[in-house]
Parts: C-alpha cells; structure tokens; sequence
C-alpha cells in the first residue's frame, strides 16, 4: 500500500512479478479500483486486491457483476462500497447469496446497484471526457434510480414527449484492472471478443490501467496482430503474467501466440455456491483459496495439473461430467417437471409473437428465461424461420452448445455468428432495435407487469438488475415465471424493471396477455399445472379460474376472475419438446 512508483521510462509500464507485487506497488487505500469485465474477469488481481487490504474496509470497487470468486471482496472486508449491476449467484442458475442478506443495510460492504447499460453508459462517457452519459434505462418509474448521485436529471426526449432521457455523471474509476491473453512488454494488451464494457473502463480510469495477461510475448508477436490491441501501452501502469488469471471464469484466446483458452471452473463455481450458505465454510473457502494463499502461482499449483487439463478449452459440451454423453431421450410415461412445462410454454409464446409481430432478435435474460429463448429459436427454425439471439456481455446471433446451461459460456461464444460488447448489444441489438422482444424473468410481478430481482419483502437481498431494466425500458418483453402468491404480487418490494413494455407474461399453467400498458392481463391459454415445488396431485388447482385464484395474488378487475373469455387449451408439451430440452439439459439443472 505504497504510492504509486513513477514508470521507469516513458512509455514503458512495471513489469511485476506478478499480481500481488502489481497491487500492493500501485492500489492505495482509499482508492476507486475499477475490475473491468469481459466474460474473463480479472480474478486473479481481485484476489490480490482482498490479500492486500484485507480487513481494511477503505476501497471503493466497481464491476458489472459480483459473483463466483468475486464473494472474496465481500469475504476479505478489503471494500467499503461497490458500484455494480448484480450481486449473487449465476451458475448453475442465478440466484441470491447468503453473504448479501443484509446488503441494503450496508454488511459486508455498502452498495451502488444500476443497470448494466446504464453503468457501461458511465463508463463510456468518462473514457470520452464527456460532463454526462445519457440513457433510455433507468426510467423515473424504477427504484433503481433513487438515491444516487450519478442520477443528474431527466428531460423529455425529443422525438417523443411521453419518453424521457435520463442524464448520469461519469464513472471514472482511478485504476482499472483488466485480465488479457498477451501483452507485449511496452503494455499493448490483447484480449478476445465478446468484450462486455470492452475497452471503455481503460480509457475511463484517471491514471491507468493494471493488467494480467497469460503470457507476455515479444514486441514483434503484438505487432504481427495490431487489430487484435484491445488496451493500448499508452494507458498500462503495470503489467504481470498469470496463467489461469480469469478463473474460476474462463477466457476465450482464438489460439493466439499460441496461448490455450480455458473454460468455466463449474465445479469450482458449484463449491463456491456451497460454501457461502454458512459464514464458517465461507471463510473456510476464502481461507483455502484467496486469504491463505501467498500468491497466484500457489493459487494455480493448487488447483493441480489435472484440474487444469480438463479445463482447456476447448473441450466436449457440458464440462467433464458431461463429456461423452449421448442426446436426452424421454423414457416412456415421464412427464414435464412444473419447470420444464413453463419453459416449454414460454418458449411456445415467444415462437408465436416472433411469427406474429415480426422481431429479429431476441435478448435472453439469463434463467428460465434463456431456456425457453434458446427453445423457442430451435422450434422456430425447425420451421424455417430464424431468429437471432443475443445475450448481454456481447453474444450475438448464439447457437447455443447442447449440455451447457451457463448463458455465457465461452462454448456458446465459439458458435454465435457475431460477438461485441455490452454498448452494442444492449444499446445496438436492444435498445435501437424496434424488432427486438426481451424475454425476462422475475422474482416478484405486479399486475402492472413491473418486475423486481432486487429485494425479499422481509428486507433480504436477491440479485439486482443485470440487463434486465435496460430491456423492459426500450422493448418489447415477455416475462417468463413460475406463478406463485409470493411471485404473482398485488405490489412489489422492490420496482427494479418496468412493465410498460410487457404485453405478456407466461406462467405454468398457460399465457397471459394484455392489448398495453395500464390494461389487465387475461389467462388467455390453459394447461393443466404439473406437480412442483412441494404441491402433489391434489394440490393442483381444479381448472383456469382456480388456477388463477390460487396460484396468483393479482388483483384484478371487480367481477374478472383474470381468465379471458376466448381461452385457447394448449397442447400438452410433447416427447420432441421435452427431449430437445433435456438435450440442452442433461444435468437436469433447469428441472
């Protein structure tokens, strides 16, 4: 925790010996430290980060998303306040962590929650020494824009009176760290697509960037590949390498200087999962893996050869558990799960608004929602019609690998036909796409279709936004949910996304559709609900209208019982539906 070093020649970043002697040489308590994400996180500075400061509870960090091994910052008390989209769990299936129960009340850190556009908005505006960002999220009716100084103000938008634009400040971080493929030795930085925030929070931080990469090349390597310059040597402090400095996350290479890509640790991911549903195996895991280990070297030699190996990328779909095996089939007899007929479902609906309304692109929110966006583009194009599907950190036009459930797997990255950034999908492919439909998930839904993913009613903390305000403000969405009385709400703790975009929401038992906002939704197809989540046989509602009573608590209409007066039955869900989703599937994940 010294001042920062002046660099030994101009031009020429610190070349240290690795991720520890790199923070504790420049990071000083106090500072704003910006962990820039990609689908490769820089895990490996962010571990030196909690070594370094641990218990000091003095830095500010921002990220798009806190989860996997980034619970060290909330474990290592090094952080004061964090500045982000989303904090819990997204693998196997997102999803609250207990560390975070507490969040809005300050422990273990104090919180900034936004939306992922509207934060890569901020980003972008500092790297462009812009006064403010601009942006169509965080809309006046959402509580996610209370109580936030970088909220500056709202004006009407000029080509419609009814919409407004929404001004920010800046996001300027003092340093940014940033996990690459290679750099050469003057500090020119190569990374692979997709970029998440990209190259913005570099260009954003007021001194520079602090870079890991797996190898550093000669300087000829980098200057064979200029298109490939992600960060240049003009804004590196300091570089160091760290072979595996992504994981537990992966990181996408393209083979390049002849560097191996690695996958997602989804073992790893699962253990971390594990070990935070009490405080003592917490810490026992940061103790093993983050706070008791000297540095990234005993980090990777603990992990061990064989670990290592299975994880080289690439390698069979769905991990090792999964390699090798065959296609999903459907024994005789066996039914949906509750999950699986509501994705069914919702993938049946977003196939029939595709066919009826015309969109392009479907931006699937990651959850039960991708499931049946990912089901829904396979039924359509069995039936010759295409559409594109895109995911926020930069996947466009997915294909998505059989037997990997994960949203953003590098897997899916090797098979979509485009990868970006979050600016050009969630701004390009969403936002100033009238064609797109958003396809969503919700913790609690109000009548009026407004969604929440941030807080329990008894104060606990779920997840946040993500993406997931940035869609519901600019397009058209189906939101996709299990209903519940707790789900289904009258009125919500929390309004994270707004509904007025949400023509139609689809449950377990059937669709729900409304002609636009500040009209009632109407069950407008049926299908008898399946057993689930502790209800047998005899639990299930007896028809539509009990359905709706029982397994909802919207308030509807004096006189309406929520069931509209043309009710179509659906079908039941069929053997190839099912099958080809436990073919996406197979671990049961989604059941």
């Amino acid at each position: 925790m010294t001042t920062a070093p002046e660099r030994p020649l101009a031009g020429t970043p610190y070349l240290a010996s690795g991720p520890d002697d790199l923070i504790s040489r420049f990071v000083r308590a106090g500072d704003h430290v910006h962990a820039a994400a990609t689908m490769s996180r820089p895990n490996a500075l962010l571990n030196a980060v909690c070594r370094t400061f641990a218990g000091s509870r003095s830095l500010t960090v921002s990220t798009t998303a806190v989860h996997s091994s980034a619970h060290a910052l909330a474990l290592s008390g090094a952080v004061r306040k964090v500045i982000t989209g989303f904090v819990g769990d997204t693998y196997p299936s997102p999803r609250p962590n207990r560390l975070y129960r507490e969040l809005v009340e300050g422990r273990p850190f104090e919180m900034e929650m936004w939306s992922l556009l509207s934060y890569t908005q901020r980003l972008m505006a500092g790297a462009l020494g812009q006064p403010f960002a601009t942006t169509g999220s965080m809309l006046a009716e959402t509580d996610l824009r209370h109580g936030k100084e970088g909220v500056l103000h709202s004006v009407p938008h000029p080509e419609d009176p009814a919409r407004t634009v929404t001004l920010l400040s800046p996001l300027r971080p003092r340093l940014t760290l940033f996990h690459g493929v290679v750099a050469d030795r003057r500090g020119n930085v190569v990374a692979c697509p997709p970029l998440g925030e990209g190259a913005w929070a570099a260009y954003a931080a007021t001194d520079g960037v602090l870079a890991s990469v797996e190898a550093i090349v000669d300087d000829e390597v980098i200057a064979a590949m200029p298109d490939r310059v992600v960060i240049p040597a003009a804004r590196v402090l300091g570089l160091c390498e760290a072979p595996l400095g992504a994981h537990p996350q992966s990181l996408r290479t393209g083979g390049l200087a002849g560097v191996h890509g690695y996958l997602d640790d989804y073992a790893f991911l699962t253990d971390i999962v594990a070990a935070c549903k009490t405080p003592e195996t917490a810490a026992a895991w940061y103790e093993e893996w983050v706070g008791g280990v000297p540095d990234h070297a005993a980090y990777v030699e603990r992990l061990g050869a064989r670990r290592r190996n299975e994880l080289v990328f690439p390698a069979p779909p769905g991990g090792p558990a999964a390699a090798g095996k065959t296609p999903a089939t459907v024994p005789a007899g066996t039914g949906p799960t509750e999950q699986e007929q509501l994705i069914v479902l919702g993938a049946r609906t977003v196939a029939d608004l595709v066919r009826e309304r015309g969109y392009d692109t479907l931006l699937a929110g990651i959850g039960t929602s991708h499931m049946s966006a990912w089901l829904a583009a396979r039924l359509l194009a069995d039936d010759g019609v295409q559409v594109q599907v895109a995911a926020e950190l930069g996947l466009q036009s997915m294909d998505p690998a059989p037997g990997d459930v994960f949203l953003f797997s590098q897997r899916h990255a090797e098979r979509s036909q485009m990868l970006s950034g979050v600016a050009e999908t969630l701004g390009g492919a969403v936002a100033a796409n009238p064609r797109c439909l958003g396809v969503l998930s919700a913790a609690e839904l109000d009548p009026d279709a407004n969604i929440n993913t941030t807080l329990l009613p008894d104060g606990r903390w779920i997840t946040g936004s993500g993406g997931a305000n940035d869609i519901a403000s600019s397009v058209d969405c189906v939101v996709i949910a299990v209903a519940s009385a707790r789900r289904y709400v009258p009125r919500l703790t929390h309004l994270t996304s707004p509904g007025l975009r949400v023509r139609d929401v689809v449950s377990q038992f059937g669709r729900f559709t409304r002609p636009g906002a500040g009209t009632a939704f109407e069950l407008t197809s049926w299908l008898p609900p399946v057993p689930g989540r502790g209800r047998t046989e005899a639990d299930l509602p007896d028809g539509p209208e009990a359905a709706v009573r029982d397994l909802t608590g919207w308030d509807f209409p004096d006189g309406s019982t929520g069931v509209g007066a043309f009710l179509t039955d659906e079908k039941p869900v069929t053997s190839e539906e099912l099958s080809l989703l436990r073919t996406m599937d197979p671990e049961g994940f989604y059941r």
